[in-house]
């Protein structure tokens, strides 16, 4: 092959790269005019909630943070089964969403609107967004209010 045919080949695969990237940009970014307000319930004394707000926050979401010191009674009456529970939990437009679940999560349950109360991160999980140390494996699971839970992602 020749160095000017070559180069041709190279740069239309560069042409067709750059073209996926910018399709692949628009589809996954949404304005903040598209995306409905978080409403996040956390306790005063927790330090890895305002982790996760800043990270919704980057996603391109406002968030709204309400201090309450009985967060247990916020999750009962939002029907977060017990065995989910984390250190905060959000309302996200007809959503629950308990814990350091990632921003790419809640925008996909956003689009896909599927049957379930919301999703969970239960507990604390290194690495989750706004939990800091090392990464671990995590499940992100949906929920229903009578407590079925389904996989929705694993990271």
């Amino acid at each position: 092959m020749s160095d000017e045919r070559r180069n041709r080949w190279l740069y239309s695969i560069a042409g067709v790269l750059t073209a996926a990237a910018v399709g692949l940009f628009l589809l996954t970014t949404t304005s903040r005019a598209d995306l409905p307000e978080v409403t996040v319930y956390r306790s005063a004394a927790c330090g890895c909630c305002g982790g996760w707000v800043d990270h919704m926050e980057e996603a391109g979401f406002e968030v709204e943070v309400i201090e309450d010191r009985d967060v247990v009674a916020v999750k009962d009456e939002l029907d977060v089964p017990r065995s989910l529970h984390s250190c905060h939990s959000a309302v996200v437009g007809a959503y629950v969403v308990e814990g350091h679940v990632p921003a790419e999560d809640v925008k996909r349950l956003l689009r896909e609107e599927p049957r379930v109360k919301g999703l969970a991160v239960p507990g604390m999980v290194k690495g989750s967004p706004g939990m800091p140390g090392m990464p671990e494996p995590y499940a992100v699971a949906t929920f229903t209010a009578i407590g079925s839970t389904n996989l929705w992602a694993r990271h």
